[in-house]
């Protein structure tokens, strides 16, 4: 199921090769096998429609110049039936590609056979792919790195998805270990002081500080009233944790619902506590030489596996990079398992117990340091760690009117995620987040995000659909039908504007597999304005509604395949495509 455009760049390439040995052949060129090339899109129109710069990589291996290199290959070019109308040699060596007219035709053409379809490929070769996002920690509400990495690791798992993988979206829930500690004491102090005042009970620094928590507490005392102010502290905050626990993995669940995110899987850690799967993994360290005794706690040598890593990588690790690393705890000296062998636990589930080729985490760049211990660890248990990938998301700053934008209208509360959609569309939040590469820092202007203007990406992309469905509208209202278009002559889309429409829809398929391989799902952001920027020049420059009947039917055609890849790319990213506006 290879895309038109992809077919056409791949025959280019054999094309290439099979120049490169003629050429040899013919002792116009060393006999060699030629360095890695690259068969690109030129930015630029007028520098074909291909370009390659086989010449220019070659010239070194070959000692040769490259514009003799790029000589005897446009000598030896066979393109059968490669639809290329000519090719030249430009600049120090590039060689450019122009195709035939139907070409172009061809790729809109494609588009609208596929329909709905259209986009989608067998690339992944139904690789089954796990993609864990978000995993909010569930004693409060989402914030806006939450917010980012939702709407990243969701368009990332479509783009997977859509790409031909077998994908499964995951939310790993944080109900064990220190934080849920930290939540029941927060609740506790908050119910004490309701009955006993905040004299009596101050809030310690280390505990939860959101109004979320004195929220529960209220509740809580309305229900059982004061029955466990005389209760021993453990009962107590066992009683607060089993009711505002569920409450808050609830609410994650509804908000991000209303942001259009649904998963496959709600993981929950306390499950591998109560089945032994953390101590039993901390033992398999032990059994494979990578976990040891110290002052009565059990340690993940770290620094072990780094420098075995580092050694069969043929790059042993120096003095100074062996002082930065340092073994981790797995069980402290009291029997209580740390969050990293809890970590190490269900990365083991994933790979080894539930059987994912490959597992995508998207986390926030704070956790840029435990990257290489996981994956290290997976290695000591016999896994391989680099099916382990890791996607670091930068940091969000909210701005308004120009500055920074800090607190919510809520007295007190930091910015949520709730705030942010009961402010902004979803559709813009969702696009706004994807306009950048997660390992890049983004301002979200709130503003731009509600402008009904071209200014505003979002509203620029829905609006080039929401014209697209006017214009064949009118042409059907007029005495077109389908089935003219459907029919169309698309070899009639022969003006500039027509023909870089076209080869942009022909580019959809490309475009998602490279999101996909490369984890970056703003390709597609880009690639939407991209098409939307082409179709307003197209709509300025060729009248779909002409004298020449022919004429109008291809165009018309022309917008219907530009509309299903705006929905297409839109559905991807979860994002409504209006028809009117």
């Amino acid at each position: 199921m290879i895309s038109r455009f992809d077919e056409t760049r791949r025959g280019l390439d054999r094309v290439i090769r099979a120049a490169f040995t003629a050429a040899a052949a013919k002792g116009l060129l060393p006999a060699a096998e030629p360095a890695a090339y690259v068969v690109e899109i030129p930015a630029d129109p007028k520098n074909g429609d291909f370009s390659t710069n086989a010449a220019m990589v070659n010239a070194r291996a070959m000692r040769c110049a490259p514009q003799k290199i790029a000589a005897a290959l446009l000598e030896c070019f066979d393109f059968g039936e490669l639809p290329v109308e000519r090719c030249e040699m430009a600049g120090p060596g590039f060689i450019n590609f122009y195709m035939k007219q139907a070409w172009f035709g061809a790729l809109a053409g494609e588009a609208l056979e596929k329909g709905a379809r259209y986009g989608r490929s067998d690339y992944g070769q139904n690789e089954k792919v796990m993609v864990e996002y978000v995993s909010a920690n569930p004693t409060g509400p989402m914030h806006m790195g939450n917010a980012r990495g939702g709407a990243i690791g969701d368009c990332l798992a479509a783009a997977l998805e859509w790409s031909g993988h077998d994908v499964t979206r995951e939310f790993y829930v944080n109900d064990a270990g220190n934080q849920i500690n930290k939540f029941g004491a927060s609740l506790s102090v908050r119910y004490m002081q309701l009955f006993e005042g905040e004299e009596k009970h101050p809030l310690p620094e280390d505990c939860y500080q959101g109004m979320d928590i004195l929220d529960h507490a209220r509740e809580f005392a309305k229900l059982y009233g004061d029955k466990y102010v005389n209760a021993p502290e453990e009962e107590r905050r066992k009683a607060l944790v089993d009711y505002a626990l569920p409450l808050n993995i609830a609410a994650l669940e509804r908000d991000l619902g209303k942001y259009r995110i649904h998963y496959d899987v709600w993981f929950r850690e306390s499950l591998l506590h109560q089945q032994g799967k953390v101590m039993a993994i901390c033992e398999k360290l032990r059994e494979n030489g990578y976990a040891y005794e110290k002052e009565g706690a059990l340690w993940y040598n770290n620094i072990k596996m780094m420098s075995e890593k580092a050694e069969k990588a043929g790059k042993p690790l120096t003095e100074a990079e062996l002082a930065e690393l340092k073994d981790d705890v797995l069980v402290r000296a009291n029997g209580v398992p740390t969050y990293f062998a809890a970590d190490i636990a269900y990365h083991y589930n994933k790979f080894a117990e539930r059987g994912f080729h490959r597992v995508i985490n998207v986390w926030g760049a704070d956790h840029h340091g435990h990257v290489a211990r996981l994956k290290g660890a997976m290695d000591a248990l016999g896994l391989d760690g680099d099916r382990l990938d890791i996607v670091l998301m930068q940091l969000v700053r909210l701005m308004k009117d120009g500055q920074p934008y800090r607190m919510s209208k809520r007295s007190g509360r930091a910015v949520t995620l709730t705030d942010l959609l009961d402010d902004v569309p979803i559709d813009a939040a969702r696009f706004f987040f994807n306009m950048r590469e997660p390992n890049a820092t983004f301002d979200f202007d709130l503003d731009l995000a509600v402008q009904q203007s071209s200014e505003n990406p979002v509203y620029y992309v829905q609006y080039a659909h929401a014209r697209i469905c006017s214009v064949l509208k009118l042409v059907l209202a007029e005495g077109m039908t389908e089935e003219d278009i459907l029919h169309a002559d698309l070899g009639l889309l022969t003006t500039p504007e027509e023909r870089e429409l076209c080869r942009a829809l022909g580019q959809m398929p490309d475009e998602v597999i490279a999101a996909a391989k490369y984890y970056d799902p703003a390709r597609m952001t880009r690639y939407a304005m991209d098409v939307a920027a082409l179709y307003h020049k197209f709509y300025q420059n060729c009248r779909v509604k002409c004298e020449d009947s022919a004429v109008c039917a291809a165009r018309a055609a022309l917008c219907r395949a530009t509309a299903t890849v705006l929905e297409n790319t839109l559905a991807m990213l979860k994002i409504s495509a209006p028809e009117v506006m």
